[in-house]
């Protein structure tokens, strides 16, 4: 069964820029785009389990900070190599100024 769940504050995230958020012990990445959008996928990078939160985003893209693997992370498709298996993802919203992660 899914549910909602608060990540983080809206105003924690620049634009194009990436946070770290754990919930019941699992990390999730929370990205806020270029047009103002927010998105989420698993936490770790699908090599070798380094956190995203610690990578670079460009435009909507996250490069994994050790292999410098990259991802879009709009739909989790593994853009360049080592990244070959996707990111999974996750709906995101904002309520009352909280980015909001549909988990489950």
């Amino acid at each position: 069964m899914s549910q909602w769940i608060e990540a983080c504050a809206a105003t924690d995230i620049e634009r194009e820029d990436v946070m770290r958020s754990d919930h019941d012990g699992q990390p999730f990445a929370i990205y806020h785009s270029p047009d103002g959008k927010f998105y989420s996928t698993d936490g770790l990078f699908t090599h070798e389990k380094v956190h995203l939160a610690d990578g670079l985003v460009m435009d909507h893209i996250i490069e994994c900070p050790k292999h410098n693997g990259r991802f879009d992370y709009r739909n989790g498709a593994a853009k360049g190599a080592p990244a070959c298996v996707n990111l999974k993802t996750y709906a995101a919203k904002v309520e009352s100024g909280k980015v909001m992660i549909e988990v489950g």
